[in-house]
């Protein structure tokens, strides 16, 4: 394994040379990776992260450490099960969306004999075997650090980059005698922590969340859900004055965010999505999911999610979940504390899927696949399990792990060969891309996450949804910026400083990957390198949806209640708007449509999808400052000095942020250093879903 092929199409990954410009820098930026990798074109050299050269190493793993591993087998043909595979995705093929059988599958299999070689070696070496996947395509065993280090003939540490820590073998894994010709990729060798993609609208200054939690019973009481939400997002431009007499005063003239903040929170309830979406017309038709499922991959789960999920649906008039309508799956067994998915943060990620699912699916069953830990080998064995078990034929992961830059070959094509089996069965598995940008590698090389980033995943960016002057809503792409404008008591803000008062608050994840090669279907994109995101949907939490959640925020009694948390978002939303949106398209065609990406990559703009183009809004805040050195006129992108990039569009509005005391101005559509185009976009991708017409175009597409 030495020499680590890949079994799919040709892939990117840093090339000897680049691998030793990594070694030689002490404190490598982002960037620096970004840049090298930019030139790389060959395979991988090393079967471990890239990363392990320019991360803090933290030592070797404890050897008494349990760990589950996945070890995947070489195909015997893999050049036939990629031919077949891409027939299936090709329009105009005899064999178009003929989707593969598990007997059709076990024709590509390894021979038992392989299987039964692979085995032994891994149960020789002190790892006890689990369990193998349907079609015996890999097998799941379980050790020690010492019996997977004596195995794989290799030393596994831990290393900090980036905020994260992750686990790696240090050089390349290989297991003993004829078993090693046998194997794939190992899933478990490296690992990193799966992080939940949510995100709040948060205070610019305190970052703690800007919206109030409010009991379900309060917000019934007020008269429901428009007693506390709007989508009036922006209000017509007004003109304000600060500091009169002081040294510096100001005029500052534009839109108005959240004019009835924080009383009123602007945001997009269950039907108002609906609305923005012009679903209304799929839905009279019949077409509201019914028959379908939608699966939502999840750690932990939740004692309250349906009853959580039903409060919303009580106040939004959408059916309310049954246990015909609602279950929850656990592959690996329920976790040991039934409260782990609360304490770890995951019950805030679950409620938002489940209840902005059943916003655009309302007639769907929903399954949630909790997994018993957030390894990220866990989940890539419950998507084995989705897979093996036909759970359904759409499911939404709004998660990430790590940066393509980051993570190994290992990692990346464990991920990708067990999606790769799901498309060929018709099922599409939707990621989200993140919420960070580019997530300060300055540049889009790299920048993708892992596993959006994988040919057989369909990742979702992110947009936020403005209204209209004259009515109707626009997409644009998520980029939340901010900048301070006046702070009662203290003054108006210094124009000098603007530079370091702004700053990037969140935005949809993207970029080309420096690891898989762009599938067929985005031949006429730029780059080399697989492109994300593939289309966007509403992940803008200052234009973002409520969720209701059992917790103690909202309680005057300190005990449990059921509280409504308005300004969630990030592409956790995204992908399960998206995946709900696809199980309507199945619905309309009548059979499953297999994986979304390629199908977006047919349609493209104005098939069904809506481009979503930088705009600028006549309204943008501009500012007119006395000093003692006399007048000076700021345009909108100069109150976001190095935020804007050149002759990049955007709206921007001003926000009287109470909470913090001050006047701000945010910017909307400002993404770091990707950016809107007309077609495919790497803020974007090919746009967002147009309603109606993109269920009927996606279930004609052929």
């Amino acid at each position: 394994m030495t020499a680590f092929i890949s079994v799919h199409s040709k892939r990117l990954r840093l090339n000897m040379a680049v691998q030793k410009i990594i070694r030689a820098l002490t404190a490598p930026s982002l960037m620096a990776l970004s840049i090298a990798a930019a030139q790389a074109v060959e395979a991988p050299v090393h079967n471990y992260s890239p990363a392990i050269h320019t991360a803090t190493d933290l030592g070797r793993v404890e050897p008494s450490k349990v760990i589950n591993l996945t070890v995947r087998l070489k195909l015997p043909n893999q050049a036939l099960f990629d031919r077949t595979l891409e027939a299936i995705y090709t329009p105009g093929s005899a064999s178009f969306h003929h989707w593969l059988s598990d007997s059709d599958l076990q024709k590509f299999a390894p021979t038992h004999e392989q299987l039964d070689t692979v085995t032994k070696e891994l149960e020789r070496n002190g790892l006890k075997v689990l369990s193998f996947d349907k079609n015996g395509f890999s097998v799941r065993v379980s050790g020690t650090i010492a019996s997977v280090e004596k195995a794989f003939n290799t030393e596994i540490h831990q290393f900090a980059a980036n905020g994260k820590i992750f686990r790696s073998h240090v050089t390349d894994a290989h297991l003993s005698g004829q078993a090693d010709a046998y194997v794939s990729t190992v899933a478990g060798l490296e690992s990193h922590t799966v992080h939940p993609t949510l995100k709040r609208a948060v205070n610019p200054k305190t970052k703690k969340p800007l919206a109030t939690a409010i009991s379900v019973a309060d917000v019934e009481a007020k008269g429901g859900l428009s007693a506390v939400i709007t989508t009036t997002i922006l209000s017509p431009p007004e003109r304000l004055k600060f500091g009169a007499g002081s040294t510096i005063s100001g005029t500052f003239a534009g839109n108005i965010y959240g004019i009835n903040f924080p009383k009123i929170f602007p945001d997009y309830g269950p039907k108002e999505l609906q609305a923005a979406y012009h679903l209304q017309p799929a839905y009279a038709a019949g077409i509201d999911g019914t028959g379908q499922t939608v699966a939502l991959l999840e750690a932990y789960g939740y004692p309250t999610a349906a009853a959580d999920a039903n409060a919303l649906a009580k106040l939004s008039g959408l059916p309310q979940l049954t246990a015909k309508t609602f279950k929850t799956v656990y592959p690996e067994g329920k976790p040991f504390d039934p409260n782990a998915g609360i304490e770890e943060g995951w019950d805030g990620e679950i409620a938002l899927d489940i209840q902005s699912a059943h916003a655009i699916a309302p007639g769907a069953k929903i399954v949630v696949v909790a997994t018993s830990g957030q390894d990220s080998e866990d989940f890539q064995y419950s998507i084995q399990y989705i897979v093996d078990h036909h759970l359904a034929d759409a499911v939404s992961d709004s998660w990430e792990e790590d940066l393509d830059l980051v993570a190994g070959p290992y990692e990346e094509e464990s991920f990708e060969q067990v999606l790769a089996i799901a498309a060929a069965k018709g099922i599409s598995f939707q990621f989200s891309s993140g919420d960070g940008g580019d997530n300060g590698v300055g540049s889009p090389i790299g920048a993708a996450g892992v596993p959006s980033d994988a040919p057989h995943a369909t990742a979702i960016g992110g947009t936020a949804i403005l209204n209209q002057p004259g009515g109707g809503y626009r997409s644009v792409s998520w980029g939340d910026d901010f900048q301070t404008l006046d702070v009662p008591g203290v003054g108006v803000a210094d124009p000098s400083l603007y530079a370091s008062f702004g700053y990037f608050s969140g935005g949809g994840g993207g970029g080309e990957s420096v690891y898989f090669a762009k599938p067929a279907w985005q031949s006429a994109l730029p780059g080399t390198g697989r492109q994300t995101p593939d289309i966007s949907a509403l992940a803008d939490p200052y234009t973002g949806f409520p969720t209701v959640i059992s917790s103690t925020d909202c309680s005057k009694t300190g005990k449990l209640e059921k509280c409504l948390e308005p300004g969630i978002g990030g592409t956790s939303l995204a992908s399960p708007i998206f995946t709900a949106f696809w199980v309507l398209a199945n619905q309309q065609a009548g059979h499953s449509l297999g994986q979304a990406a390629p199908t977006i990559a047919g349609l493209g703009p104005n098939r069904g999808v809506v481009d979503v183009l930088p705009t600028n809004s006549s309204g943008n805040v501009i500012a007119t400052i006395k000093t003692a050195s006399g007048t000076e006129h700021f345009t909108a992108p100069e109150i976001f000095p190095g935020l804007v990039p050149t002759g990049e569009g955007f709206t921007s509005a001003i926000f009287n942020n109470t909470n913090a005391g001050e006047i701000d101005a945010i910017a909307f559509g400002l993404d770091s250093s990707l950016t809107a185009t007309k077609g495919w976009d790497n803020a974007t991708g090919y746009g967002t879903p147009d309603g109606y017409s993109f269920i009927k175009a996606a279930a004609a597409y052929k």
